[in-house]
């Protein structure tokens, strides 16, 4: 004779099974083919993963030499939309700028300004003919970084933090990002910032001359 009441059980703990396993997001690495403009930090937003432990599964690759068709591991990468949403967010600030009070709103997050510059923004690479033979360096000797910027110090002094807005590139967060002052340049006089870009030469060159907004953080 068939046992209903054991069928029904058997049945009712599979389905919970089944329930609990599609609950847990899938984690697995998987392979990102890299196309002109990518960066670690783009990538970190685009897959919901945190930057170091992108860097560090891809420790054979330079974050200075990332060009187009190189394969680029996503460790456990989640399986998820709502992660992807979470950080396209994240990229994209919302600006609420309060001129009287002196204060910009982005992310969320609120940052007190002194005052805002207006200026002419150019882009460089890694590459050593940006670099006037010193290699992927700041003025201090640090490795160039997403978030350095080139100025003239008698405009803005070295070490300042700004929140730059208004800039258009593939490889820059978008609508606004924190950087500071560490690098000088030959050609960068007056109100002129250049913004280092991890990537190519070839696709940092696209961002050619735009018109960006500093907020010069206290």
């Amino acid at each position: 004779m068939i046992n209903k009441k054991r069928i029904a059980k058997t049945a009712t703990a599979l389905l919970t099974a089944a329930m609990l396993i599609q609950a847990v997001p899938a984690h697995a690495d998987s392979v990102h083919v890299a196309k002109e403009g990518d960066t670690f930090y783009t990538l970190s937003k685009q897959y919901g993963v945190g930057l170091n432990a992108l860097i560090k599964a891809n420790n054979d690759i330079s974050a200075y030499n990332i060009y187009g068709g190189l394969k680029i591991t996503i460790p456990g990468k989640t399986v998820n939309t709502a992660s992807a949403a979470a950080a396209k967010t994240i990229t994209t600030a919302s600006l609420d700028v309060n001129a009287d009070s002196k204060v910009v709103q982005a992310w969320g997050k609120t940052f007190d300004y002194s005052k805002a510059v207006d200026v002419k923004a150019t882009a460089y690479s890694s590459d050593a003919s940006e670099n006037g033979g010193w290699g992927a360096v700041d003025y201090f000797g640090n490795p160039l970084e997403l978030g350095t910027i080139a100025v003239d110090p008698s405009i803005i002094p070295l070490g300042t933090k700004v929140l730059v807005t208004g800039h258009t590139h593939p490889g820059l967060p978008k609508q606004a990002f924190v950087a500071t002052a560490r690098d000088v340049g030959s050609a960068i006089k007056g109100h002129k910032i250049d913004i280092f870009i991890p990537g190519s030469k070839q696709s940092v060159s696209t961002f050619g001359i735009q018109d960006v907004e500093l907020y010069i953080l206290k």
